[in-house]
Formats: structure tokens, sequence, C-alpha cells
């Protein structure tokens, strides 16, 4: 079957949905291959895959070691039910343990969404209280429960949810009016101590978890400091409140550590959930990683839920070449020292352009901020209002440029795969610097 760019698109608009979007409004990409850092449409249109997709894609398109495992394991065996394990399954548990040091076992889920969705019911039905803090700006997924527990305004058309999540602010050094004259250490401490008041409030007794994400992702790259997680484990501590730590966006390597919490030494999660890398998209998977604590609760009591394809043969195949190619390629390596360069890019960009009020990030998952003025931080289009010219402007350039990237309100997210270069990474920025040509005309002195 070869169908035309536009029987593609129009097959896709008149046959299928699109989340987030109202569909009438939908122009896709067809996109036919890919490879490395580049995808090509149906036109033969080379584009820089400058979001990993949806952040996920960490190894790059095209591996064939991870195309060759999933041939393998097909041929060999494709699937059984959870009850029934497989050797793909057992191998791949056993290395996730290994590069998640002090966690134990994995509940294997087909993504992110639901892998946060059985974090939250395990420790409820660990602790035997219902409420989950966590933080305004951040998402989990688009799950009932999941989309609740997250902030992000996506929720909004859902509610009221689900009425165990409560929320607190966020560490937004950048625009939160509690670290106004503080520094950022300060303003952690500030909103830590908030965080305790909320305990106290909510009732610690009636709290099971909170939960965070180990490098705030769609948000915006808001993240505290050592100051901010010290204080939340030390109130977890105090408190007998379970850690969960949400790596989908932010582990296997994307910020230059196996995973975003291992950035805080003294941070000792009790679940932390994963998906996006840990087959970097080749095959759905996510998975939930529990402490031996919360491991051994289990032993003896019955963890109530499951799904037709978790621990599925060919995705957890998938995920031990993912991770084979992770650790022989030196990924984890490259995206702290490509971060770097991505960094010092931007640097000069900011130099060169006013609008950008604020870089943020850690290794290959980074975000610019842009504003009307840099004194006043006006955001250059409106939190969760459609965009405003020039941001309409900046992302037709982007697209015009054959840059696909993730660009939300006033911000656009740098993260490309982990494999990316320092030549790729100039010409990817060479990219953004024309966009922004833009949007120089609107910054108000």
């Amino acid at each position: 079957m070869s169908l035309s760019y536009d029987e593609i698109v129009s097959k896709s608009r008149e046959y299928t949905f699109v989340s987030w979007a109202a569909q009438a409004d939908w122009r896709p990409i067809p996109a036919v291959r890919a490879e490395g850092i580049y995808f090509w449409d149906a036109n033969g249109r080379k584009y820089i895959d400058w979001s990993s997709m949806l952040v996920n894609v960490n190894i790059g398109h095209g591996n064939k070691k991870v195309i060759r495992a999933i041939q393998q394991q097909a041929e060999q065996l494709t699937y059984v039910k959870p009850n029934i394990t497989s050797e793909p399954r057992a191998v791949l548990g056993e290395m996730l343990a290994e590069v998640a040091p002090g966690l134990q076992k994995t509940l294997f889920t087909l993504g992110g969404g639901d892998a946060n969705e059985n974090a939250m019911k395990m420790a409820r039905l660990m602790t035997g209280r219902q409420k989950i803090l966590a933080r305004y700006r951040a998402f989990h997924g688009g799950t009932f429960g999941a989309m609740m527990a997250g902030g992000d305004p996506r929720r909004l058309a859902n509610e009221p949810g689900v009425p165990w999540v409560v929320h607190f602010g966020d560490p937004y050094y950048y625009r939160s009016p509690l670290y106004k004259g503080r520094t950022r250490d300060e303003g952690d401490a500030a909103l830590v101590e908030e965080i305790e008041e909320l305990i106290q409030v909510e009732g610690p007794q009636y709290i099971a978890a909170i939960m965070l994400e180990g490098v705030n992702g769609t948000s915006g790259v808001i993240q505290g400091g050592p100051v901010f997680w010290d204080g939340v484990q030390h109130l977890c501590n105090k408190y007998n409140i379970l850690l969960i730590i949400d790596e989908v966006m932010s582990g296997f390597g994307r910020t230059g550590k196996w995973f975003g919490y291992q950035h805080y030494p003294n941070v000792k999660p009790d679940m932390i959930t994963m998906a996006k890398g840990i087959t970097s998209g080749y095959v759905p998977l996510g998975g939930v990683m529990a402490s031996p604590k919360v491991s051994a609760y289990f032993d003896d009591h019955v963890l109530v839920g499951g799904l037709t394809y978790s621990a599925h043969t060919l995705a957890c195949a998938a995920g031990i070449a993912c991770l084979q190619v992770i650790k022989e390629e030196k990924l984890v390596e490259n995206a702290a020292k490509m971060g770097q360069v991505l960094e010092e890019g931007l640097k000069k960009l900011a130099e060169k352009h006013p609008v950008i009020g604020d870089i943020r990030g850690y290794g290959l998952l980074n975000c610019i901020e842009l504003v009307k003025n840099r004194k006043t931080r006006e955001p250059l289009s409106p939190f969760n209002q459609p965009f405003s010219e020039p941001m309409k402007k900046i992302n037709a350039s982007l697209a015009k440029n054959n840059l696909s990237t993730f660009v939300r309100w006033n911000l656009i997210f740098n993260c490309p795969p982990l494999i990316i270069t320092e030549e790729q990474i100039k010409e990817g920025l060479e990219i953004i610097d024309e966009a922004l040509k833009e949007a120089d005309p609107y910054y108000e002195e």
C-alpha cells in the first residue's frame, strides 16, 4: 500500500481522531520514514525531530538493534497473559533494578498515564490513606486520575474529577510570587514550608503520597533545586508519606542521568513511574518501579489491579534492546555533554534576542520562555490561551524551515534525541534563531 501525501492526510482526518485538538484544525504531517534525529514526509521533505516526537524517541529513529530484537521476539513469542511470565520480562525487570538502585520490582504497563494511575493506586492500597499531593504545573498523563494529579490546564475540561488529589504551588523561580525578593534556595525553602502547612491542614494521616516529576516536562521544565527536593524528602519521612516520582519524560538518560531524581542524592523514592524512553517509542511500554518496602507489602497483600497487556513480550524485548543501546552508545553521558552545548547555544541566542526571558533545563530536556519585556516578564503569549500573533509567526517559521518541536504558550522546547551531535544542535539552533527574528519586533522596551 502506498498512499499519496494528500490521501494519507485526508483519510486520517476523516476516519481517525487526534488528541488535544479540535479535529477540524488538524493539519498533520504524513510521516513515512525516519532515521536518527530526522524524519521524512510523504513528499520526501526532511524534518529535524527537535522534540524526540513527544520527548520519547531517546535513542533516535530507526535503530537496527532494537528493530531486530522486536523481529526476533515476534518470531518466537509475541504475547502471554500477565500471570504467565517470559524471559524478556525477567531480564528487563533485572536491568531496571540495576539502573535505579534502591528500587526493586516493576509493574509493567502500556504507558505513562496508566503507570501513574497504578502508582497512586498502590500508594493508597499500601497506606490505607486516600489523598495524593501534587504540583499545579505538572502533567502525569491523560487518563482520569493521572490527569487530575497533574495540575496542567488540560485537566480543566474533566473536572471535578477525582476528589482525592490536592495541589500545591511550584518551584517556579522565574514567575512565582513566593520567590520575589528571595534567592532560589530561599524560595525553595519557603515552598517546602507551605507544603508542610498543607500537609498539616489536609491531615497527614489521610495523605498516601506526594507525586512529583523527576524533572518537570511539558509545564515548562520548572524545577526545584536540592533545597526543595531535600525538603520534600524530609516531609515524607517525617509524616510517613510515600514519595512517587514520575520519570515518564525525564527518564532513561534524558537529563544526563538515568533518572531525573538522581540529580538529588538525598532523594529516595518509594516508587518511580516510567514510559517513553524505556523503549524510545518503538513499542508502547510503561511501568511502576517500587522500593523493597513497597514490594514487600504486596507479597502478602493483593495488588488489586491489572492490564491485559502488562509486561507485553514484544515491548519487554524492545526495552531490553533499548537499554543496551543507551549503555553501549553512552547516551546518558552524551545527553549531559550535548546538554551543555545546547545551553551555551541558547544563551547566545538570548544575547541576540531580548524576547528570551529565561532558559531552563537539564541535559536534553530544555525550554526557553519568551517575554514581551525582560523587566516585567510579561509572557509573549498568555498562559492557557490561543497563541498570540508573534507565537503564531514563530511556529510558522519553525515549520517552514523543517524543525518539528513542541511549542506551548510562550515556550519553545528543545528536547532532541540523545544521539544528537554538536553539529546537529547548531543546525537546529540556526532555525530557532531565524524564528525568533519574527518575535523581536514585538519586544517592548
